[in-house]
């Protein structure tokens, strides 16, 4: 049962205030423009004066989203799978992987195409993250070859590939597609999730 007080609850509140006041008040392309990321801000290729600073657009995209759908996705996505791994790894663990996952995906979206001026909102990149730890700790893989760890890996692939159609169905949907589709980030932050594993489980369990 998901506790108020958890860090998944808490993200999800943060998220879900900063998201409906700036759908509301700034609108979903302002929004995105001046507090998303945008891999040519980085390089100076692009100026926007009055914008978030582009190196806090690695975390603050994370907090935009490109519409009502896309948030309310996002965050049943994030309720139902962060509460399950803060049980494995703590309410620290989950923040830690969380934050990790929005810098890991942004980066990955820059190293495919640093000249983009097209911006990356949305807290998929983050929950991608959090979708590599679950699948690592929840996954029950088919047998679909002898070798155990393979299967593993190929359950893994199937929740990451599930999770970049779903992200890519909602961004189609709401019309929106160059703000909502990043497959790059998914990738790049499912990755970030699954490396984390052991090391926020010996975090975790130092003591024990």
């Amino acid at each position: 049962m998901l506790k108020l007080k958890s860090a998944t609850a808490i993200i999800a509140i943060i998220t879900v205030a900063v998201s409906a006041i700036a759908i509301m008040f700034a609108g979903v392309d302002f929004s995105a423009q001046y507090g998303g990321f945008i891999p040519a801000r980085l390089t100076g290729q692009m100026a926007l004066p009055g914008a978030v600073p582009a190196v806090l657009t690695l975390l603050t995209s994370a907090l935009l989203h490109g519409g009502w759908l896309h948030l309310t996705i996002n965050m049943l996505m994030l309720l139902f799978i962060g509460s399950q791994v803060e049980r494995v790894i703590g309410a620290g663990g989950l923040v830690f992987a969380y934050l990790v996952g929005a810098l890991v995906s942004a980066a990955a979206q820059f190293a495919v195409d640093p000249a983009s001026t097209m911006p990356l909102v949305g807290a998929s990149g983050a929950i991608s993250a959090l979708f590599g730890l679950y699948a690592l700790f929840f996954g029950r893989p088919r047998q679909v070859v002898r070798n155990q760890k393979l299967n593993r890996w190929i359950h893994a692939a199937w929740l990451l590939a599930t999770w970049i159609v779903l992200q890519w169905m909602t961004g189609y949907l709401a019309g929106g597609e160059g703000v909502l589709l990043a497959t790059p980030a998914h990738i790049g932050g499912f990755i970030a999730g699954m490396l984390l594993q052991r090391p926020l489980l010996l975090w975790r369990y130092r003591k024990a």
